[in-house]
């Protein structure tokens, strides 16, 4: 092998060491705005989903992984402006994507089709987006004005311990719990899912807990309306739902009736819908007896 030809074999492994993120126009809206870069030479959104699955199923190919963000142009036009660079340019496409790999919502490329990738990016997408704004409510919320406690904070150990004293006051089984908290801004939406077992040991994804509790803390923070539910699925015994309403600095339970209407009725019409079978709408367990508002400190 000549002198040459080592450095090319080489670069060939080398370039299968590198990493690539591809930023990703997931919806016709941000493909067509993207047309107005005389650079951007595509004319068909289902053709560049095509091309970009080839790109993506080549790369596995050969060895090489990649992970996929959402490309959004008015954030990319507002970056360009704000580095002062050239937005009709790939150079500048591709250095927004990178920055985009280091501090924005990516998901790995593993062989699927792009059409099931697609949601995971999405949901990604908004999960971050919600952990960004609850946080920066939290951030906000200030000092108390009676006791100067960082309001902030209390509500996210507020919100956590919450959290732990629902998931400890269950019964066995896996848990799905939903959070949402209607701001001025967007709604909020954190989700969970834990195990517990007989002996009382739960198993939860810590990131998902902690999504939760800031989704939660903000809405105790700002005293936004919001709600928090339950689903409880146990082996050979019917599922059950449990219900809370945010009230002060703390979760007010739901009644069977409530929990019952609230899952039956239809989110964007408020028409009624069938109830599943095999469910039970309860009322929640007493968690470990504290009622809201009966804390030493009120924000």
């Amino acid at each position: 092998m000549t002198h040459t030809q080592h450095h090319r074999t080489v670069r060939d492994q080398l370039h299968h060491e590198i990493a690539g993120t591809i930023g990703l126009l997931a919806d016709e809206a941000d493909f067509t705005a993207m047309r107005r870069y005389r650079t951007f030479t595509f004319d068909d959104h289902d053709t560049y989903l095509d091309q970009i699955e080839a790109v993506l199923r080549t790369r596995t190919d050969q060895g090489r992984h990649t992970t996929l963000t959402l490309f959004d142009p008015d954030q990319y036009a507002a970056y360009c402006t704000r580095h002062g660079i050239e937005p009709d340019a790939r150079a500048s496409r591709t250095r927004f994507t990178a920055e985009l790999a280091a501090t924005g919502p990516t998901v790995p490329y593993e062989g699927q089709p792009l059409a099931e990738l697609l949601p995971d990016l999405v949901d990604e997408a908004a999960r971050q987006a919600t952990w960004e704004y609850a946080t920066h409510v939290l951030a906000r919320a200030g000092e108390c004005a009676s006791c100067g406690e960082d309001i902030g904070r209390a509500s996210f150990v507020r919100a956590s311990d919450l959290l732990l004293r629902i998931l400890r006051a269950a019964r066995p089984g896996s848990h799905h719990l939903v959070c949402s908290v209607d701001t001025p801004a967007e709604p909020l939406l954190g989700t969970l899912t834990a195990h517990s077992d007989e002996t009382g040991i739960t198993e939860i994804d810590e990131t998902e807990a902690v999504e939760l509790a800031t989704v939660l803390a903000a809405g105790l923070a700002a005293g936004s309306p919001g709600g928090l539910v339950m689903r409880t699925t146990t082996l050979d015994q019917d599922d059950r739902v449990h219900g809370w309403r945010l009230s002060g600095d703390g979760l007010a339970p739901l009644t069977a009736a409530e929990v019952f209407d609230a899952y039956c009725t239809d989110a964007l019409t408020g028409e009624l819908v069938s109830p599943e079978s095999g469910v039970d709408y309860c009322a929640p367990p007493d968690i470990d007896g504290i009622a809201p508002g009966t804390d030493e400190h009120h924000h």
